[in-house]
């Protein structure tokens, strides 16, 4: 073998030798924290703090400072504001109105493509599939929540032509997926892929699993405001009625006194 050979198969295989040699010199590169809070049924925020190690952009710079300007795009197009605490560390928060909007917001920002498959080649990131559906029942004062999100990180996971795993993708990237709600969450553990979360009052947090199918399922309460305020009316005038009624003189009677003193003058 030539050098030049050489040389058209290391650029060939350019994203598993930079994983390859990413794993040997560098751990716990990349942590990324997904979190969706709830206030109420039409307010939360969709917030993800992504913070990378000096030692990963010095190994890969250009490439990775691309990929967060990527994700201050993203976010830009779904009403959303991103905060550079540095060079290697960006908040993002995407507002949304109710659990519809969190879910189309949520597979857009992360699923860009819908479901149409981008040309890829041998040197490009693997896709991430990843899916968050929410149902909803409304009972005019609070409202349920059942949350299943799906993420496929197998992609992540560095094989070997004989199917051995090479490197270990948790000691490079550590991922973790939060849910707060006001009155706190129930985790629903169904699967043999799904999590058990850390419980933080009214927070429950995931560490997920990179290299592996990680399925989340949880049901949650949440007050509705619309509910609330219709019923708030709805006794306000009750309340009305009653004390005009109750305790005030009804006009009609001091208009027909009225009527009688003018007619005997």
């Amino acid at each position: 073998m030539n050098l030049s050979s050489f040389a058209k198969i290391c650029q060939r295989y350019k994203y598993l030798c930079c994983i390859l040699l990413a794993s040997l010199l560098l751990s716990g590169c990349i942590q990324y924290d997904v979190g969706v809070n709830f206030d109420n049924s039409n307010s939360g925020e969709l917030v993800q703090h992504i913070k990378l190690a000096e030692k990963l952009t010095s190994f890969s710079g250009e490439t990775v400072y691309e990929w967060l300007n990527s994700i201050d795009r993203r976010a830009q197009k779904l009403e959303g504001k991103t905060q550079r605490l540095s060079k290697e560390e960006i908040i993002v928060r995407i507002p949304f109105s109710s659990g519809q909007e969190l879910q189309t917001k949520f597979n857009k920002f992360f699923n860009p493509n819908g479901n149409q498959k981008p040309e890829t080649t041998e040197e490009e990131i693997p896709d991430i599939a990843t899916n968050l559906l929410l149902d909803q029942q409304n009972f005019l004062l609070i409202e349920k929540n059942h949350l299943i999100f799906d993420l496929d990180l197998r992609s992540l996971a560095l094989i070997s032509s004989q199917g051995n795993v090479l490197a270990n993708a948790g000691s490079i990237i550590d991922l973790d997926f939060s849910l707060k709600t006001p009155f706190g969450a129930q985790n629903i553990q169904q699967t043999e892929n799904a999590i058990q979360p850390e419980k933080q009052k009214n927070q429950l947090v995931w560490k997920l699993n990179p290299g592996e199918l990680n399925h989340i399922e949880v049901v949650f309460w949440l007050p509705n405001l619309l509910g609330i305020g219709t019923l708030l009316i709805i006794l306000l005038v009750a309340g009305g009625i009653y004390l005009r009624y109750s305790y005030l003189p009804d006009p009609r009677l001091q208009l027909a006194s009225q009527t009688t003193a003018t007619e005997a003058q």
